[in-house]
């Protein structure tokens, strides 16, 4: 199958970039595949953080790569679409994720079926994006109408595209693991004295945003703090509000259990956290997919995580982590002791490595071989 891929990778950082280079990755072992990127990708004025570029000494990139597409010139949106056209495709694979990209897919989309013949496949990480309205509802509708057919994350998502589309041809896969960052050793007693680590640790990571729940994990941490001794390790990129995050742990005397790396994480170093990591937790308020939850299940880390979006679809209750309610402290720090008390760190963790047939890139493309060939996933 000839295949057109759209989408960020290197020099652009984050899991969404990830992502795509992966999938394109898997996607030339099967298929020939043209992979369409980006030379700008977010104005600075719109983008959170402190760049969209990747620091990483030992970037995810892959050769064969050409970047065109320039999300503030709709010319080259129009040089996407050509090229692509040129090569009549028998798919294109577009991700969605937030309803920026509205008017560079939506052109995109429809110059390719003016020009050309082939299937549109739009992979939503999100449908609808956190805090969406009745405008990013519309917008996200006119874009994804553009497809033929829709893989999502959750039921979920499955739910949301549905009300948008409800004749929409789509598939459930599960978000694939990030096992590429789990290379090489590492030194563990080092590690622990440089960062100033102390007895159990717990990770938070990722960009922190109101939604992802921190709040709950330091609210939980006191009671916590009565059986055992721990550390948070919160690593991420705060997009705002870090001074009450502050101000909450100094009026609960957290401040010698609680270490914050407020940076993007680059790719040779996440290792050095999930490698330190008892127990990756994710209190999120709402979510779809969870590429956070895929790079723990790389390092065989188990999982707390929330009952909400596609979270309790891929973490097994009991098995490779636990699930608990979303914005209770109370429940997150029961479940921190009992996962301590009861030792689960090796049997959740040998039960990750049982079950990652369920979330690997061979396993994707199955499902959009499924969708485009008629071929059923296996």
């Amino acid at each position: 199958m000839k295949i057109a891929l759209i989408g960020p990778t290197y020099p652009f950082r984050g899991g969404i970039s990830h992502y795509t280079t992966l999938l394109y990755r898997h996607l030339r072992q099967r298929h020939t595949v043209q992979f369409f990127t980006f030379t700008r990708q977010y104005p600075k004025w719109l983008f959170p953080g402190k760049s969209d570029r990747d620091p990483s000494h030992a970037p995810l990139r892959e050769h064969h790569v050409r970047p065109i597409l320039d999300s503030l010139n709709p010319f080259s949106w129009i040089k996407v679409a050509r090229e692509i056209s040129r090569s009549n495709p028998d798919l294109v694979i577009i991700p969605w994720w937030v309803t920026f990209w509205t008017p560079q897919f939506w052109t995109i989309a429809t110059l390719i079926k003016r020009l050309s013949t082939p299937k549109v496949l739009f992979l939503c990480h999100n449908v609808l994006e956190h805090d969406s309205n009745r405008l990013t509802k519309l917008l996200t509708a006119i874009v994804l109408r553009k497809g033929n057919y829709f893989i999502v994350h959750s039921n979920e998502d499955a739910a949301n595209l549905r009300n948008l589309i409800p004749d929409a041809t789509l598939r459930i896969s599960f978000h694939p693991t990030y096992d590429v960052f789990n290379q090489g050793t590492v030194d563990q007693d080092t590690l622990r004295k440089r960062l100033g680590v102390k007895g159990k640790v717990l990770l938070f990571f990722g960009f922190v945003r109101r939604y992802k729940g921190l709040t709950y994990l330091i609210e939980a941490l006191p009671d916590i703090l009565t059986r055992f001794e721990v550390t948070v390790l919160v690593v991420g990129e705060f997009w705002k509000d870090k001074q009450e995050y502050i101000r909450r742990i100094d009026e609960l005397d957290l401040k010698d259990n609680i270490i914050i790396i407020d940076e993007y994480v680059p790719n040779e170093e996440i290792r050095t956290y999930f490698s330190l990591a008892d127990l990756v937790v994710q209190p999120y308020l709402s979510a779809t997919g969870s590429g956070v939850i895929q790079t723990a299940f790389g390092f065989n880390k188990p999982v707390i995580a929330t009952t909400v979006g596609s979270l309790p679809e891929v973490v097994s209750d009991g098995k490779t982590g636990y699930l608990i309610p979303p914005a209770s402290a109370a429940a997150l720090s029961r479940t921190v002791v009992k996962f301590f008390n009861e030792g689960k760190e090796q049997q959740f963790s040998e039960n990750i490595k049982k079950e990652r047939y369920k979330f690997s890139w061979e396993t994707m493309i199955d499902v959009i071989e499924d969708l485009a060939l008629g071929i059923k996933t296996k």
